[in-house]
C-alpha cells in the first residue's frame, strides 16, 4: 500500500468520526489534565466539608465548654488530644469544629459574592458590548459612558475598594458579599464586552443583520451565548480571589458582626494575640484559605487552557 493510500485512508477515518463541540472538547481535555483533576478534587472536598461538616462536627463550635481549663496569665491552653483533635481556642471552644464550620461561611461568601459580581458584570458588559458592536454612533457613546465608569472602578486597588464599600455599608456578612461583588464587576464587564465586540465582526452577525434580524435579538441570541464562555472561566478564578478577600475583610473586622460565628478570617485575626504560645491557631485557617484558593485557581486555569481555540487540535 502506498503512502498516499495510507494517508487517504487516515483522512477517511477521521472524517467518519463525529465532531466535538467546544465544550465537549474542553471536557475531554480537562479529564486529561493533572492540574484540573487536582483542582477538582480540592474544590469537591471543600464543598462536601462545607455542606456536611456542620452536621457531623464532634462539638458545638460556639460553646465555651473548656473555658475552665484555660489560663491566659500562665499561657495554658489545652493542645491537641483525643477529645479535641486540634485543641481549643482562647475561649475554650473546639478548634477542629470551628475550622470545619468556618468552611461553610467561607463558601457562602465566595459563591454569593462571585455570583453577584457576575450578574451585574454580565449586565453592564452585555449592554456596553451590544451597544458598541451593533448600536452605531449612539451605541458607541453609550459604551463609552459605561466603560469610563468601569475604568474608574478598575483604577482603585481591589482590596481598598472592598474595604471602602464595606466601611460605608457597615459590618455584616452581607456587606462582605456586596463589597467583594462590586470589586469583581469591572472584571466581568470588560471581559464580556471585549468578547462581544470580537463576535460582532463575525460573518453570522453580518448575515443576521442583512436578514433584518432585530439588534436586540442578535445580541441576546447570538453575541451573548458565543461570548459568555471566557466569563464563566473567569468566575472560577474569581472565586479564589473572593475567598482571599473575604478572609481579609473579616480579618480587618468588617465581616460578620457576631464574632462567635466561625469564619476563617476571624479565626486568623483572633490568633494574632497568641502567636507566641499557640502559633498553630493561625496555621489552621491559613492553610484552609491557601488550599481552597489553590484548588479554584488550578481548576480555572485548566478551564481557560481547555477552552483556548489556539490549543485545540
Amino acid at each position: 500500500m502506498s503512502i498516499l493510500t495510507r494517508k487517504a485512508d487516515r483522512i477517511d477515518r477521521l472524517a467518519e468520526q463525529p465532531g466535538l463541540s467546544l465544550w465537549q472538547d474542553a471536557l475531554v481535555r480537562l479529564r486529561r489534565s493533572p492540574a484540573a483533576i487536582v483542582g477538582a478534587i480540592i474544590v469537591l472536598t471543600f464543598v462536601v466539608i462545607a455542606i456536611v461538616g456542620p452536621l457531623i462536627v464532634p462539638h458545638d463550635p460556639i460553646a465555651q465548654t473548656w473555658r475552665g481549663e484555660i489560663s491566659e496569665a500562665r499561657g495554658a491552653f489545652p493542645g491537641p488530644r483525643a477529645e479535641n483533635w486540634l485543641g481549643v481556642d482562647h475561649l475554650g471552644r473546639d478548634e477542629f469544629s470551628r475550622l470545619i464550620v468556618g468552611a461553610r461561611q467561607t463558601l457562602i461568601v465566595g459563591v454569593v459574592s462571585t455570583l453577584l459580581g457576575l450578574a451585574v458584570g454580565v449586565l453592564v458588559g452585555g449592554i456596553a458590548g451590544a451597544a458598541a458592536g451593533l448600536g452605531g454612533r449612539a451605541g458607541r457613546w453609550i459604551d463609552s459612558i459605561i466603560m469610563r465608569f468601569v475604568d474608574m472602578l478598575l483604577a482603585v486597588p481591589s482590596l481598598l475598594l472592598a474595604v471602602s464599600v464595606a466601611a460605608l455599608l457597615g459590618q455584616s456578612l452581607a456587606t462582605v458579599m456586596i463589597a467583594i461583588g462590586v470589586v469583581s464587576v469591572p472584571i466581568f464587564a470588560r471581559l464580556l464586552r471585549g468578547a462581544m465586540l470580537a463576535q460582532s465582526e463575525s460573518e453570522y452577525v453580518t448575515a443576521a443583520i442583512a436578514l433584518g434580524v432585530p439588534q436586540w435579538k442578535i445580541a441576546w441570541s447570538h453575541l451573548l451565548p458565543n461570548s459568555v464562555g471566557p466569563v464563566i472561566v473567569q468566575a472560577t478564578l474569581t472565586l479564589a480571589t473572593a475567598i482571599i478577600e473575604a478572609a481579609a475583610l473579616s480579618f480587618l473586622g468588617l465581616g460578620n458582626a457576631d464574632a462567635a460565628i466561625p469564619e476563617w478570617g476571624v479565626m486568623l485575626a483572633d490568633a494574632q494575640r497568641y502567636l507566641s504560645v499557640r502559633p498553630e491557631w493561625a496555621v489552621y485557617p491559613s492553610v484552609g484559605i491557601i488550599v481552597i484558593a489553590l484548588g479554584f485557581t488550578l481548576l480555572g486555569e485548566s478551564m481557560r487552557e481547555a477552552l483556548d481555540p489556539k490549543l485545540r487540535r
